[in-house]
C-alpha cells in the first residue's frame, strides 16, 4: 500500500489527506474537516462527542473508521482519524452546518480531479504548477523545479529497475549525490537554509535545481550503461554522475564569483521576487 499525504485547500483551510494507490481512494483528516464545518476552537473534543452520539444511536461509521500516520501541528507525524470519501459524506449528515453543501461539492471534485490524473499525467504536473504559483514562485523556478521532478523520478525508476528498494538504498545514494555535488548531505543541507520538515528540492535556487538535476541526470546515464549489480556498485556510479555537477558547480563559482549552494530558501525566493516585482 504507498500512501501520498497531501494539503488540500478548502475556502483557504487546510485539510490533510493521503492517496493510497491501491485503493484508488482519498482520505481525509475528519478532525480538519468538522473545524471547517463547525468553527469549533476545539474540533477534536466536538468529534469524541459526536462518536459518542453515534455510538449511541446504534451508527457502525466510527467502527469502521480507521487511522492513518498525518503530519501534525509540531511536524511529527501522528496516528490522525481519517475517513474516505463515501465515510466522510455519511458522516457530515451528522454535522449541522451551512458549509456542509459546498464542502460535499469540494470532496467530489477532488475525488474526480485524482481519477483525471491518473489518466492523464499532464493534469498532474498543471496542477502541481498551479500549486507553485499559488504559493508565489516565479514561472522560471517552477518549469525548473517541474522538470527536475521529471529528472528524479527518472533516476528512481532507474534504481527500480536494478533492484533497489525505496528508503534506506534510495535515501543513501541521494545523500550521496548531494554531498557529492553540493558538500552537504541532505540533513546538512536542510540545516543550511534553516528548514525542519519542509523539502529541500521546494527550497532550492534555480542554480542549485539546475545543478541538482545534472546530478541525477549523468547519474541515470551511468546506470544504465554500466549496469551497477551491487549496492557498492551503485554509490560509485551516484559518486561518478554528480561529480559532474560538483566541476560544474565550482566551474560557475570561479566565474561568477559567488557561492551556488547558499542559505536562500523558499521565504528568501520569495521575497526577492516580491522586491524585484515592486522596483519595476
Amino acid at each position: 500500500m504507498t500512501h501520498q499525504n497531501k494539503i488540500q485547500l478548502f475556502e483557504q483551510k487546510k485539510v490533510r489527506t493521503i492517496w493510497d494507490d491501491e485503493q484508488e481512494k482519498w482520505y481525509f483528516s475528519i478532525i480538519d474537516v468538522i473545524e471547517i464545518l463547525t468553527d469549533s476552537p476545539r474540533p477534536r473534543k466536538y468529534w469524541n462527542a459526536l462518536k459518542t452520539k453515534l455510538q449511541d444511536e446504534g451508527s457502525e461509521l466510527s467502527h469502521n473508521l480507521g487511522q492513518l500516520k498525518m503530519r501534525a501541528n509540531d511536524g511529527k507525524m501522528r496516528m490522525t482519524d481519517v475517513a474516505d470519501t463515501e465515510q466522510l459524506f455519511r458522516l457530515i449528515q451528522s454535522i449541522p452546518s451551512p458549509k456542509a453543501e459546498p464542502f460535499k461539492l469540494w470532496m467530489a471534485q477532488v475525488a474526480s480531479e485524482r481519477l483525471d490524473q491518473m489518466q492523464d499525467p499532464e493534469l498532474s504536473i498543471e496542477q502541481a504548477m498551479t500549486d507553485y504559483r499559488r504559493l508565489g514562485y516565479s514561472e522560471n523556478w517552477i518549469n525548473q523545479r517541474i522538470k527536475s521532478i521529471e529528472i528524479r523520478k527518472e533516476l528512481t525508476d532507474e534504481w527500480k529497475r536494478c533492484g533497489l528498494e525505496e528508503g534506506v538504498q534510495f535515501a543513501t545514494l541521494t545523500d550521496i549525490i548531494y554531498k557529492t555535488w553540493s558538500d552537504h548531505t541532505a540533513k546538512e543541507y536542510k540545516r543550511l537554509k534553516n528548514l525542519k520538515k519542509e523539502n529541500l528540492r521546494d527550497n532550492m535556487t534555480n542554480r542549485e535545481l539546475v545543478l541538482n538535476m545534472l546530478a541525477e541526470l549523468t547519474t541515470k546515464g551511468i546506470s544504465e550503461n554500466s549496469d551497477p549489480q551491487t549496492m557498492q556498485e551503485h554509490e560509485e556510479v551516484a559518486v561518478k554522475g554528480a561529480t559532474v555537477a560538483r566541476n560544474a558547480r565550482i566551474e560557475m563559482e570561479q566565474v561568477i564569483g559567488e557561492k551556488v549552494v547558499t542559505s536562500l530558501n523558499a521565504k528568501s525566493i520569495h521575497k526577492s521576487i516580491e522586491d524585484k516585482n515592486e522596483n519595476e
